[in-house]
């Protein structure tokens, strides 16, 4: 689990409400406003539906999960693990990796594993992790864009409950005891609309364009180790090949530990 992650949003709103549980001298109720809501959560809703498929709606809920959940393995681990595969493979065979695809639980890994022992040679796995990668992306980038227009649409429609509140303020004008409600109305629909963009929406799609790209890598250095133990390539050279894809500072000398 993604500590930051999670950690983030409680603290957020902790600050915020505390703040404002200081600044309202312990009157918060006058923070929560039902109209607000419904214009803010509904119209940023019905706009995300309106402007993505339905089966790519419903699938915002798998990407807000993926922010706090995720298991991406260390580039170290990565560059370990294939190294150990391609011993196993100069001392057993490929036919010896049946065992160990029975034992990963990255699907990635298991279908190049999957590969090897049937016999493909290094252009038919490259092509097709290639694809692979590919598509993970694509859906990767379709989750950030619904988190990223999600986040554009609530300041919009703060804006759209702002300016009711308004009309209804200027309505009322000849009795001031109702001014008050529409203020209250538009200025809520503002707070709400910032909180929720700034705090929830953009960041977790930041924080998704980030793991895409982590796992990407991750993706790309089992792709490469694959390609190598098809090429019969020593675990050194398997070790040495995936290496480029990190630090010097983080290069350590990796030895086969089957």
């Amino acid at each position: 689990m993604d500590i930051a992650t999670a950690l983030g949003v409680v603290v957020g709103f902790v600050v915020i409400m505390g703040a404002i549980a200081f600044e309202s001298h312990g009157s918060m109720g006058i923070f929560f406003n039902v109209p607000a809501i419904a214009i803010v959560g509904g119209g940023t809703t019905c706009a995300t539906m309106i402007h993505f498929s339905m089966k790519q709606f419903l699938g915002v809920f798998s990407v807000v999960k993926k922010t706090f959940v995720v298991k991406i393995a260390s580039p170290q681990e990565s560059i370990q693990r294939m190294v150990n595969y391609a011993a196993i493979n100069r001392r057993d065979g490929a036919l010896a990796l049946e065992q160990e695809v029975g034992k990963t639980q990255d699907p990635f890994l298991s279908k190049g594993l999957q590969m090897l022992v049937d016999g493909a040679d290094e252009h038919k796995i490259r092509n097709l992790l290639s694809q692979e990668i590919q598509y993970m992306e694509e859906r990767h980038s379709m989750g950030k864009k619904i988190l990223d227009f999600m986040g554009a649409s609530a300041p919009s429609f703060a804006m759209v409950g702002t300016l009711i509140g308004l009309v209804s303020m200027l309505s009322r004008m000849e009795n001031p005891d109702e001014i008050g409600k529409g203020m209250a109305t538009a200025l809520v629909c503002t707070f709400y609309g910032a909180l929720i963009a700034n705090l929830v929406f953009i960041p977790m799609g930041g924080k998704l364009g980030q793991y895409s790209k982590a796992e990407k890598m991750s993706m790309e250095m089992i792709m490469e180790g694959v390609c190598a133990i098809a090429k019969g390539d020593s675990p050194t050279v398997v070790g040495e090949n995936m290496q480029v894809f990190i630090s010097t500072k983080h290069r350590e000398a990796i030895k086969a530990k089957v």
